[in-house]
């Protein structure tokens, strides 16, 4: 249950806001916006805020935890970004044969392997593929023939992986075995409702809590796929949150302004900003990726 409305936090104006990350080591909060090619970064009271231009589109944005710095993935594949000197580089070529895909959404599970989606730049074509880059760089196919990927997220025991086929509006689940093959593929919510799923997060009690485009609300489902609550936000395009704070109960979510006509946008001036409540139920905390394990 959440205990505040939504505030927002920064006015980003982003066109495509995603990605979201506490940054427990800097007590700030970082995100993307994925057309508008750059990342933010802000302090959780929505001061301090800073931002790099991006060389590509940045679908995700996870902490490393060699020497600091962050894995954006662009389009062309994994990079580091240093926020010190604002410098990209690559690290690891992934689909640089899909001049027409880019990569969507990312998270990193608590063995430290990094799982990511690619899509269809254009929103049209089943090109989109589910990823995940072990520990000691083997890295998966894990399912494709997605429009639009979205977001990976865990259960809590890393049993459970949570995948977002967004325009089928269908989140499905998937066993984790301890190597981290994802297998028992299965629909875990067919949603019917306004809107379209998009990132996700998990919570520490492992209710899913789901960001809907076009929806302007957050739906939580409790691990057996029932509903059992929704946030309403004064936006329409809701695409991610993420759990932060020193108690992990400080929800950021990021939204977009990409689709909305010019009334549309009249009426929601803080479309593509960055949001905050708090919750009763804590987050999971943030897990780093190593970069040894990338190339």
């Amino acid at each position: 249950m959440s205990m505040e409305l939504p505030v927002c936090l920064w006015p980003a104006g982003a066109e495509l806001g995603e990605g979201p990350l506490w940054h427990a080591a800097s007590a700030s909060v970082y995100f993307v916006d994925i057309r508008g090619r750059r990342v933010h970064r802000c302090a959780p009271d929505g001061t301090q805020r800073r931002s790099w231009d991006a060389p590509g589109r940045p679908g995700f944005i996870v902490p490393a935890n060699d020497g600091g710095g962050f894995i954006v993935g662009l389009d062309d594949g994994l990079h580091r970004f240093d926020p010190e000197s604002g410098a990209f580089f690559l690290l690891r070529a992934v689909e640089a044969d899909q001049p027409n895909n880019r990569f969507n959404d990312g998270f990193v599970d608590a063995d430290g392997s990094l799982w990511f989606g690619s899509m269809d730049a254009g929103e049209a074509d089943p090109t989109g593929s589910l990823y995940s880059l072990h520990p000691g760089g083997r890295l998966t196919t894990v399912d494709s023939g997605y429009i639009i990927t979205n977001g990976p997220a865990m259960s809590p025991d890393g049993a459970t992986l949570y995948h977002t086929d967004t325009l089928g509006k269908t989140i499905y689940a998937f066993d984790v075995a301890p190597d981290g093959t994802a297998t028992r593929k299965r629909v875990f919510i067919a949603t019917a409702a306004p809107g379209h799923p998009d990132g996700m997060a998990v919570d520490a009690d492992g209710n899913l809590w789901v960001a809907m485009f076009r929806g302007e609300r957050i739906d939580r489902y409790n691990p057996a796929g029932e509903l059992i609550g929704t946030t309403a936000f004064p936006v329409s395009n809701i695409t991610k949150l993420a759990f932060g704070g020193a108690d992990l109960r400080t929800v950021f979510v990021t939204t977009a302004w990409k689709g909305l006509s010019a009334d549309e946008r009249a009426r929601e001036p803080l479309a593509g900003g960055l949001f905050t409540f708090r919750t009763d139920t804590p987050g999971l905390p943030q897990h780093t990726f190593s970069l040894q394990d990338i190339a």
